[in-house]
Parts: C-alpha cells; structure tokens; sequence
C-alpha cells in the first residue's frame, strides 16, 4: 500500500511539472494589446501608401510582417540580433553565457544576449530593465516560441521596435526616415533602422549624426557584412544619413478618416496616388486666388468603373476654410450645374431634339416666373444653343413638360435624391438647382451623362453607394 502510495505521489508530481507550463501559460498570457493596437493605412488602387493614421495614443505604428520588408533587413537583423534565431526555443543558452560573462570580467554591460524572441516579448510589455526584466523576458520568450512561428515571432519585432519618439516598426521607421516603404530599404537604410531599434534616443539621426553613423556602420560591418553583396559592402557605409523625420504620408485626408471608420487596416481605395497627388496640388494652388474664407473640393471619376480616381474634400485643417468638413459630402444647391438634365430626360422622352425651336421669352408658369442671369431674353432659339447658354427659362419649360416629380424621382432612383425642406414638394425650380445635392451625387449623375444613360446606372450608384467605393 506504501509503495503504491509513492508511486501515485511520483506520477502527481511528474505530471504537475509537466503540466506548470500550460497552467501558467494560460494564467500568465502575453498580453497582445500593444501588438493589435496599430494605426489606419490608407493604399491606392495599386497598393502604394496615400495616407496613415496613428494608432491610439499618438504612435504611428503598422502591423508588419516579414514580407514587407526588405530581404536584406531581415538578413541583417538576424546577423545582428540573434544568429541562432530559427535554432532556439527562445533563448540562446550560449548567447546568455557569453553576456553572463562579459559582465562579470568587464564589471558592466558589455554584449546582451537576448534573442529576437526575448527583445520582441520586452517589446510587447515593456518594464524597466534589470534581473526580474530578464527573468520575465526568458519566461514570455518560451510562450511565445509555443504560441507563434517564428515569422510571427518576427512580425511582433518588426512591428513594435522603437524608431525614435512616437515612431515603432519597421514600416513607420522607413516611411518617417527615407519616405518609403520598408519593402524597398537597401543596406545602409536597413542597418540603420535595426541600430535604432537598440537605442532610439541615443541613436536618433536628427541630433546625433555621428553616434548614429556608427552604430549603423557597425550593423553593416562586424554583424551583417557576410550577408552583404560586395557592392553593397563598398557603398552602404558612404551612404548618407537622414537629417530629419519626414511627414507621414497624408494624402486624402478626408477620406482617409472616413475610410478609417471601417475598422480594418489596410484599406484598399480606388483612387490613384500620383493623380490624387497631383489633385491637391491643383486645388491648393487656386486656393490662393480665393477669398480667406472659402475653399475648394473636387472629385475625378473613371466613367467606366464609376470609382473616384482622386477625392479633395476641402482645405484639410484650415480652420477659417472649415477643413474639418469633407466638402464633397456637403449639401449645397448644384445651381446650374443641374440644367442639363431636364434636357436629358426631354431628348430621351422625344419632347424634343437639340435643334427644336424653344421659346426664351417672359413666361409665367403658375406662381412661378424664372428670368436669366442678365434679366434679358434671346427670344428663340435651339434646345442645343439654350443649354450651351445656360438659359433658365428653356430649362424651367422643359421641367414643365417632363413633370417635377417624375424628374425627381429619377435622380432618386439613381442614388442622388435632391434634398428638400421639410414638407417641400419637388417644383419646377429643381431645374435651376432649387435643392440641395452633393459634389459626390452630382459626380455620379455627370457619369450617366457621359456613357449615355446606360441602364444599370441606377442599380449601380444607389443606396448602397457600391459604384461610388472609394
């Protein structure tokens, strides 16, 4: 009975140790938040970056995994950093040796020997420094080597290594250093980057050029120049630094922020990063020529697709500009930019043609009499020639025939419903722009003009807004 007895206590205690690490596993996770938590990345049609957001609490930083990067960082971030890395479970037993020792004949720290694994569990919470740090750091790196592969392992580093201020990752650090992606780094770009992520304070190109200099030279030369090419070994230490942070790419804004309410990142938009560039441009140079208080917003659409090419939503934080608003979503009256719709539907109805005679002479229809901008009349004249005129009385009478309900309700059925007061029946002033419609409605019912009022516009830009996706 005894001897049973020790041998049920012997199997209880194997099995507890051999259990401990699951339990504590499970009690003490790692916690993710600092992982998951990453900023909103806009990209064009083609993938290119048009604007980024930070993540909360003012970081930019951007999910990355290895495949974003350049092969030559990951080759010297490994050279560098941990070259058993896809050897070990975590920790390098020989690495931490070799540290252990250093610092006992030196008095000080001379080499560390954490593994990518142990730096990305310091990343993922991180506390100061000292023996408990280590010993924290040792446990989490055995979870993380269980929980994730070591890509994954790979993508928590290249996310989350600090790049200087409110800069981490791989990609943030590329795109406010060199203003490029992190795909497209080349030797001496990627050394730097892997230098900085040891010290970011110290190292931070901007005030300290030469500590900087070096560190990244060190990178190229003593840890990673085995993996260079011999070309990349003579030009990567004469390559210049950075002398200061770029701006994060900010193109878009206002749709940037309304696409960004999706939640998922990134965020494939149909526009093209060199027009919308060039749009802003555009729209920035005729600000100038505009009173103090107004502004401009413009849209350009590919008529085959219906999708926005290019979106300005307004002056983007011109306070006096009220660049807050994303003006292509504003409701204003469209004016006479609504006119020749009323001959659309009339030449389609077969009221008339473009050569039809109509009358431009003083006219009342009802209560309701319209005259032109210049309070003069032509008399008569071509549908074609009062169109090109922008003359209102044609307009009004063309409305007239066609029936403004009958008008306004296919604007509706094409997803741009006129907006009116409250209690306000549609009238024969919607021909002169008498409601309110917006820069992004009026866009798409310039393209049922432009292919010639195919059917399917309707089921195309309605409610749904699914040829309007930007």
């Amino acid at each position: 009975m005894l001897r049973k007895r020790r041998l049920w206590a012997f199997a209880a205690c194997v099995g507890a140790l051999l259990l401990a690490p699951f339990a504590l596993d499970r009690l003490f996770a790692p916690n993710l938040t600092r992982l998951h938590s990453t900023g909103v990345e806009v990209q064009d049609r083609d993938g290119r970056i048009l604007s980024v957001l930070p993540a909360p609490g003012g970081f930019w930083r951007l999910a990355t995994r290895p495949e974003d990067v350049s092969p030559i960082l990951l080759d010297l971030l490994i050279a560098a950093e941990d070259r058993r890395f896809y050897d070990h479970a975590g920790v390098d037993p020989l690495a931490l040796t070799r540290a252990a020792g250093q610092r006992l004949r030196a008095g000080r720290v001379v080499s560390g020997g954490s593994t990518i694994t142990m730096q990305a569990a310091r990343l993922l919470e991180p506390r100061p420094r000292g023996l408990r740090a280590k010993a924290i750091e040792i446990f989490r790196a055995f979870e993380l080597e269980a929980r994730f592969s070591k890509p994954e392992i790979l993508g928590i580093w290249l996310t989350l290594a600090p790049q200087t201020g409110n800069i981490e990752g791989i990609r943030a650090g590329a795109l406010a250093w060199f203003g490029r992606p992190a795909s497209r780094l080349d030797a001496a770009e990627a050394a730097l980057l892997i230098a900085l992520a040891r010290r970011p304070v110290a190292l931070s190109p901007d005030p300290n050029a030469e500590e900087a200099r070096a560190a990244r030279d060190d990178v190229l030369r003593q840890r990673g120049a085995a993996m260079l090419s011999a070309e990349d070994q003579a030009l990567a230490p004469a390559a210049p630094l950075p002398n200061a942070r770029l701006p994060m790419p900010g193109l878009a804004p206002h749709l940037a922020r309304e696409l960004a309410r999706r939640g998922d990142t990134p965020i494939r938009s149909s526009l093209d990063a060199g027009l919308q560039r060039a749009s802003e441009r555009l729209a920035q140079e005729a600000l100038v020529r505009l009173p103090e208080r107004a502004s401009i917003a413009l849209i350009i659409a590919d008529l085959a697709t219906r999708e926005a090419r290019a979106l300005v939503g307004g002056a983007f934080g011109a306070e006096s500009r009220a660049g807050a608003l994303d003006l292509t979503l504003a409701i204003r009256s469209p004016g006479s930019a609504l006119k020749p719709f009323p001959y659309a539907m009339a030449f389609e109805q077969g009221l008339v043609r473009p050569d039809t005679l109509l009358s431009d002479l003083p006219r009342r229809f009802g209560a309701y009499a319209s005259e032109n901008f210049d309070r003069g009349f032509v008399g008569r004249i071509t549908a074609g020639e009062a169109l090109r005129l922008s003359l209102n009385l044609p307009a009004v009478a063309l409305l007239d025939g066609i029936g403004p309900a009958r008008f306004a309700a296919s604007h509706r059925s094409a997803g741009a419903a006129a907006v009116l007061p409250r209690g306000v029946d549609a009238s024969l002033p919607l021909a002169l722009g008498g409601a309110g419609t917006t820069l992004r409605d009026m866009v798409g019912l310039y393209a049922l003009l432009g292919d010639g009022g195919r059917a399917g516009y309707a089921s195309r830009l309605g409610r749904h807004h699914r040829a309007r996706r930007f």
